[in-house]
Parts: C-alpha cells; structure tokens; sequence
C-alpha cells in the first residue's frame, strides 16, 4: 500500500508542469476545507413538530465564536481567484486567444458541475413533495444546498471583469466599502446600500490577488502589514463601531458581516490575505514532497465537487438518522437534530464528522467526472517519454 502511494505521488509530480505554483493550489485547498468544516460546524437542523430548521451554535454558545474565524476562508478563494485569473489572462492574450474564448472556459469550469446538483436536487424535491415533505423542510434544505452557490456567482462575475478590475488597487473598493457602511450605519441609510458591498467587498482579496500577479511577491514587511492590520481594524470595528464577532451568518441576529459583506468581514479579509502570503514560502518547500502535493492536487481535483456536494453529504446523513431513529422509535439524536445549545451537542457534532466525510467521498465518487472534464486542462498529464525517464531515473 505505501508503495502505491509512493508510486502515485510520483507520477503527479512528475506530471506538474515546472512552473505551476503549487502554493497557490495549497492554498484553495486550505480555504475549500475550511468552508466545509466551517458549515458542519456551525449549521445544525433541528427536528421541530415534523419539520426540519435551521439553528446556529453561534446563537446559544456565543463563546465559539472564534470558530467562526478559523473556518471562514472566502477572501482566501479570492485572492487566489484574481491571481490565477490575472495571470491566465495574461498568458490567454499572449498566445492569442480572444477575450470570450478565455471567459467561456473559464465559466465552463465554474458551472458545468453545478447541473448534476440542480438535476438531483429538483428530483429529490418533486419525491419529497409527493411524499408529503413539508414545504418548510424543503425550504431549509434548499436553501442550505443552494445558499453557497452565490460564491460561484461573484466569482464569475468577477472573473469575466478580470481585464477591467485586475489593474485597479485593492484600496479603491476597500473606499467603497468604507463609505457605504458609513452610510447605512452611520447615517441610518437604506438596508439595500449594503449589497453594494456583494462585489465591492470581494473585490478587494480578488484585486489584491491580481496586484499579486501583476507585481510579483510582497515583501514580508507588506504582508505582516495586512496580516497585522487587517487584524488591529476587525477588533477595533468588532470592539467600538458594533460589528458582529462572527465572521459567518448567525440566524437572528439583527446585523450579518456576510450577507452582504461589512467592513469588518473585508478588514477580517485582509488579515486573512496577509496571513495566506506569508505562508506562500513555506507551503512551496513543505510540497516539493510527493505525497504533500499529490494530496493537495487530489483535493484541487475534485474542488469544485467538494464545494458543492458537501452540504448535500450533511443532509443526507442528518435525514438517514431521522428516518432510521423513527424506525426505531427513538428520539432526536445529539448532534443532528437537537438544538445546539451546549457542550454534548458539539462532542456529539466533533465525533459525527467522519460520517459527514464518508457521505462527501461517495458523492464526489459519483460525481467528481462532471469536474473532471473541465479541469482536464488544468493538471497536464506526463508525456510518455517523461515517464519513462521519471522511471530510469
């Protein structure tokens, strides 16, 4: 078995192409799992009166609120969305490829894996209609399953703006931000100000990734700056100007630093991108290791899968257990369908992860194909002759 895996690593790093930044990839890899973590950490539904809600362990255990720092990775897809799009389009134009030619294979990867999903999920509704579902329980089920999509939605549109928004400095929507929080907090302005914040928000990681690519890389000092920074800004807005301590949605509460973003969430960025920089170095010499990157590599196959299915591996576990403890008669289990108000809900949650991970591998094993036709482009296989020279070697 170890000599398998050996045999594995090898072959992908002999098929890498030399000058791919393998960081970068890391770094994707890094954010996609902290999303998944993060949402089967702080997403509980819970059985009430036969229907399934949406409850939050942030809402009754405000102390785990630094959770909610760890595992909100966003502004790292960003920054490494705006350098990889920056750079691509460099290299698109230097080869001469049109403009519509680039963004349709780039949006051809964003969203061809998302019709299997809408495919099995307006199935799975029509069954569960005709088998007298409630309709709230479909709400909370689609919303929990379509709610993330609206990540792929900014990010298309700000790939395909990559040729206007990869020369602007990430200080302009930063001042964006900056004064429309001004307005809707400061002078009591209308709530729909806010959603100016959806693109001007992410702008500023997805800029600063292009800046990255444009410039070349950040003095330590620059990114201890923003790391720094970014964070002394989040403490004192979260501090004295009434921003949430969560970094993620609390259902209830009255202000969200994601939907749409706050100033807070883009300041949390920021520290977020100076960290991810820093780390840039480090993660370069720990995966010149074959097994490091063949499994940072696996995982950048299969990521779009990853994201999309995960909430989907949640729920099925969560309404398997259901079913099955009705069958048994017993009540709602610890964990899956209680209100997460204490601390054996979050054992009972830490120790069903590994169910939640299972039920992930066997939908991206169904489901990895529909992403692996769009990346095949993106992970060059080794030539024959490379392999046969790997092999004497």
């Amino acid at each position: 078995m170890r000599e398998l895996l050996t045999r594995t690593a090898g072959r992908t790093a002999d098929a890498t192409p030399p000058g791919r930044d393998r960081a970068l990839d890391a770094l994707r890899a890094l954010a996609i799992l902290g999303v998944v973590l993060g949402h089967w950490l702080v997403t509980a539904l819970v059985a009430d009166s036969g229907t399934l809600r949406t409850e939050s362990p942030l809402r009754h255990l405000p102390a785990f609120t630094p959770v909610s720092w760890v595992f909100q990775t966003l502004a790292v897809f960003f920054l490494v969305g705006g350098h990889v799009a920056a750079r691509g389009h460099t290299a698109a134009r230097a080869r001469g490829e049109s403009h519509r030619r680039w963004i349709a294979g780039r949006l051809s990867r964003l969203f061809r894996p998302v019709v299997p999903l809408l495919a099995v999920w307006l199935t799975a509704t029509a069954v569960l209609l005709a088998c007298g579902v409630p309709w709230q329980t479909l709400h909370t089920l689609g919303t929990l399953v379509l709610s993330p999509l609206w990540f792929l939605l900014v990010l298309a549109a700000l790939t395909a703006a990559t040729p206007l928004v990869a020369r602007v400095h990430p200080l302009w929507p930063l001042t964006v931000v900056l004064h429309v929080d001004l307005l809707r907090f400061g002078f009591d302005g209308p709530a729909w100000t806010g959603w100016l914040n959806l693109p001007a928000g992410w702008l500023v990681p997805y800029c600063l990734g292009a800046l990255l690519a444009r410039r070349g890389p950040f003095t330590p000092a620059a990114a201890w700056g923003l790391l720094l920074g970014g964070a002394a800004a989040t403490g004192l807005l979260v501090a004295f100007a009434g921003y949430p301590g969560s970094m993620v949605g609390v259902p209830g509460a009255p202000v969200s630093n994601l939907n749409p973003p706050t100033l807070a969430a883009v300041t949390f960025g920021l520290a977020q991108s100076g960290g991810a920089i820093l780390l840039l170095g480090p993660l370069r010499r720990a995966l010149r290791r074959p097994v490091a990157w063949a499994a940072v590599a696996l995982l950048n196959l299969c990521a779009m899968t990853v994201f999309l299915w995960h909430q989907t591996a949640m729920i099925a576990v969560t309404a398997g257990a259901l079913f099955t403890a009705d069958l048994l008669g017993h009540g709602p289990l610890a964990g899956l369908h209680t209100v997460p108000d204490g601390a054996t809900w979050v054992l009972a949650r830490l120790g069903l992860l590994p169910l939640f991970a299972v039920a992930l591998l066997i939908c991206g094993a169904v489901f990895r194909t529909y992403e692996r036709t769009t990346r095949a482009a993106r992970v060059p296989q080794a030539r024959p002759r490379a392999r046969k020279e790997a092999r004497r070697a």
